[in-house]
């Protein structure tokens, strides 16, 4: 269920936080494909609940994508430079009760966005990439809808 809405929806957000259980997966995913598609005046940023270690499938299917994590690591809340923002998407369960939690007395807007998590899948590596590559081509979609298409200039 989303928050309140605060922000115009016909604008992009100024700051977006993508958050998921421990920023390995997911949220990194987001953010890189988010500034792919956003303007880079919009301040971007994904964390973890829980620290979290680097997956190596995450580089391999963003790599396709032309994009790289270069050598950030996943952070948690506590890490972050800036602690407001005006859109928080969540993408896990665990991440969207802590959003909520987070965000009680204060006028920011969070979306949850549910998303597989796979690292739960299994099998050859073939089939594991197939997963992650679903993931990222989920959050593609759902980021182009939600804040792709604004300016018809």
């Amino acid at each position: 269920m989303a928050g309140v809405t605060l922000t115009d929806r016909n604008s992009p957000p100024r700051s977006i936080l993508f958050m998921c259980g421990m920023n390995s997966v997911r949220s990194p995913m987001a953010e890189l494909l988010a500034r792919k598609i956003l303007p880079a005046a919009t301040f971007i940023a994904s964390a973890g609940v829980r620290t979290g270690e680097r997956d190596p499938f995450v580089d391999v299917v963003l790599a396709e994508e032309g994009l790289s994590l270069a050598e950030r690591l996943p952070k948690t809340l506590e890490e972050l430079e800036d602690d407001y923002f005006d859109l928080i998407v969540t993408l896990a369960p665990e991440a969207h009760h802590a959003a909520l939690e987070l965000t009680r007395s204060m006028a920011v807007e969070v979306e949850y966005w549910p998303t597989a998590d796979p690292t739960t899948v299994t099998g050859t590596r073939e089939q594991i990439l197939a997963a992650y590559r679903d993931v990222r081509e989920r959050l593609k979609a759902r980021i182009d809808q939600r804040f792709g298409h604004k300016s018809a200039d």
